[in-house]
């Protein structure tokens, strides 16, 4: 055995056993390897991006790695240097022909000695600061980015070629492209790194891998994903979709629902996805609902009517019926009075309420032959069906009010005049159902209110 082949099988023990198995491959039969390095990044490192005149910039943590493919010549070291390839999806062609030409000349100021491990750390640690990138990378929107490939031929018959990554998104310019992989690869680099480190959850004050860990996008705190997952289901099982938060106290940071996804399921999720529609669609102004129970689709409105897109429907935004011109409102709700074709000498209920409550009363608390005597009178259907029908519509009209913009009904139990909507969240007085009133409203300006 030669004193190069000695050398060259020591040389790739130690590569081996300085390298991480992602960092370094040795192929023994070839005499022959790869290395995916990654260039060391200062503090607080940025990827520019300018397109026309907008200039965008994002902090990175890492970019992909400088591949180097090599393949060791017989009387390597003691004559001829490795060849290489160089490959990067960050670099020019031509700053990876300077890289190529500093390797060349890194093994003819060592020749006859062993030059592989320089290579690597050169261009790990010292590959950016020869190329003048400080602490941003500016990315190159010319075509140059794509189908890379140029040769950079040493003195001694090294060369070195850069190509792009394959899986370039066609509907996207060179630049954009580039960006997209550049993030792409931070992420997962972050992710990568977040699932090996250790963590305590704020819930149940465990300790967990970041494997087992959710981080909140907004905010950064971190809990266990059980945790999180229970504190999600219990919220969208009981419709809180706007309270699928942070669990931190005071913070109200929001899960992206890519997140809420993993945590809880596509059943779930379904449910979540749905009631966060319908919340964000009651929270705009100029959304109402279709008063057809058969339809209740989302519909624009356009000053006092509006008209549905799913069944045509045209109707009033204040007495939610069909559409009635620039006429008076009849905003008041008439009661049916029951039908009764028996014989035709059937009593008629009480046509006020309290008429209707004390009949209600008599015939509920009655004794046997009483109830048959007032179902002779007024007839059993109307004193077991539409009385109490009656009596419960009447309540509702009573104490409680349509909301102004969503139209759900809200009963007041109490406070001042200023409501918030429980469905909407829309503000508005309880006195003349103003939406979004001025603070002197109820002070001053409210026409239904009695001021002292």
């Amino acid at each position: 055995m030669s004193a190069d082949s000695v050398e060259q099988q020591d040389e790739g023990l130690a590569l081996l056993s300085i390298f991480d198995p992602e960092e370094f491959v040795r192929n023994e039969p070839k005499s022959s390897g790869e290395f995916r390095l990654r260039a060391e990044l200062p503090a607080h490192f940025t990827v520019s991006f300018k397109q026309g005149e907008r200039l965008s910039q994002y902090e990175v943590l890492s970019l992909p790695p400088l591949c180097l493919s090599f393949e060791l010549p017989e009387d390597y070291p003691s004559c001829s240097a490795p060849s290489f390839t160089l490959r990067c999806s960050w670099l020019t062609p031509m700053q990876l022909s300077s890289l190529g030409e500093q390797l060349a000349q890194l093994y003819q100021s060592t020749r006859g000695e062993v030059v592989l491990f320089s290579w690597a750390q050169f261009l790990k640690y010292e590959s950016l600061g020869f190329l003048g990138i400080s602490d941003s990378l500016d990315i190159n929107q010319s075509t140059s980015h794509l189908d890379t490939s140029a040769n950079a031929n040493s003195n001694e018959g090294a060369s070195s070629v850069a190509v792009l990554d394959d899986n370039i998104c066609l509907s996207l310019s060179p630049g954009q492209a580039l960006l997209s992989c550049l993030l792409v690869h931070d992420a997962e680099q972050r992710e990568r790194a977040f699932s090996r480190e250790q963590f305590a959850c704020g819930v149940c004050f465990e300790s967990w891998l970041g494997s087992k860990c959710q981080q909140v996008a907004g905010c950064g705190h971190i809990f266990c994903r059980s945790c999180l997952a229970e504190f999600c289901k219990v919220q969208i099982e009981s419709g809180n979709v706007r309270e699928v938060t942070c669990v931190q106290a005071e913070c109200k940071s929001t899960l992206t629902p890519a997140q809420v996804r993993t945590l809880v399921g596509e059943e779930l999720f379904s449910r979540y996805d749905r009631l966060l529609l319908q919340y964000t669609l009651d929270s705009m102004p100029d959304v109402v609902y279709c008063p057809r129970p058969s339809c209740a689709s989302a519909v624009l409105s356009s000053g006092s009517m509006a008209q549905c897109s799913a069944c045509s429907l045209a109707f009033c935004l204040l007495c939610q019926r069909t559409y009635h011109g620039t006429g008076a409102c009849p905003t008041a709700v008439q009661r049916p009075r029951p039908t009764v074709v028996q014989d035709g000498d059937l009593a008629e209920i009480p046509d006020t309420l309290e008429g209707r409550r004390a009949l209600w009363e008599d015939y509920s608390s009655a004794s046997k032959p009483r109830r048959n005597l007032l179902e002779e009178r007024y007839g059993r259907e109307t004193m077991v069906g539409f009385l109490s029908s009656c009596l419960s519509l009447d309540w509702i009209d009573v104490n409680s009010k349509n909301c102004p913009h969503c139209f759900i009904r809200i009963q007041k139990d109490g406070g001042c005049n200023h409501m918030t909507c429980s469905r909407c969240r829309r503000h508005f007085c309880w006195k003349c159902l103003t939406l979004s009133p001025a603070p002197d409203h109820f002070r001053e300006t409210c026409p239904l209110y009695l001021y002292p």
